[in-house]
């Protein structure tokens, strides 16, 4: 099988020669973002380390929820993110109003029937991600960051309760309720951290590294950056 997989790359990569021998086609691939694949230790060791500063803070400065990646289905951010993650998917009605469906928020294990019940929290919340570099950038990558869908461990529907316990701590102050989620959420955190190049502070960093050296070890983190 392995065999086969090689040859059946190698095929496409010979298949691929054409697409790529013109100017146009070398400047977009070598502008794609690559997909970085590694474990949990290190990918906490590619953050950079800085003290964080909440100077000039306010929710309003990210710009959300937007109307999604999807332009034309009437449903902004928040609801395109339920929809995706919905166990039993809702029903769709007029203004994109969700009726029924299921989902699981990961962070406690609860299953949930109602999509008032969930926020969308932003696994690296907007306060956090202020103190740790997006006070620099414009307010079209803080709206992008706000409403990142190009990954599934930026935004992601969790019980409302966990959430707001959550609030904008970082993980040497807040860890999910239920041990089985722990070690998905170091990883999803170190990957949007890595994602939008944010950084972390000491604090942040010494309790990212009890996981990553400890129970979370065996841990992949998966990301692609935002240029």
């Amino acid at each position: 099988m392995i065999k086969n997989l090689v040859r059946g790359f190698g095929a496409l990569s010979l298949a691929l020669v054409p697409l790529l021998s013109s100017p146009a086609a070398h400047a977009a691939a070598s502008a794609a973002p690559v997909a970085e694949v590694t474990t949990l230790a290190d990918a906490v060791g590619l953050v950079e380390v800085t003290e964080e500063d909440r100077t000039g803070y306010t929710r309003t400065k990210f710009k959300h929820w937007n109307s999604g990646d999807d332009k034309i289905d009437g449903c902004n951010t928040r609801n395109e993110v339920l929809l995706a993650e919905a166990v039993v998917a809702p029903t769709v009605e007029a203004g994109c109003k969700l009726t029924g469906g299921t989902w699981v928020s990961y962070y406690d294990g609860q299953e949930v029937t109602s999509a008032g019940s969930l926020d969308i929290d932003h696994m690296v919340a907007l306060a956090e991600a202020w103190d740790s570099g997006a006070s620099a950038w414009s307010a079209a990558r803080r709206e992008a960051y706000a409403n990142d869908q190009g990954a599934h461990t930026s935004l992601v529907a969790v019980t409302a309760r966990t959430n707001r316990q959550k609030s904008d701590q970082d993980p040497a102050d807040w860890m999910p309720p239920s041990p089985q989620a722990q070690c998905r959420y170091v990883g999803e955190w170190v990957a949007t951290k890595l994602r939008w190049q944010l950084t972390v502070d000491d604090r942040e960093l010494e309790a990212l590294k009890v996981y990553a050296e400890g129970p979370c070890e065996d841990t992949i983190v998966r990301y692609t950056p935002v240029v």
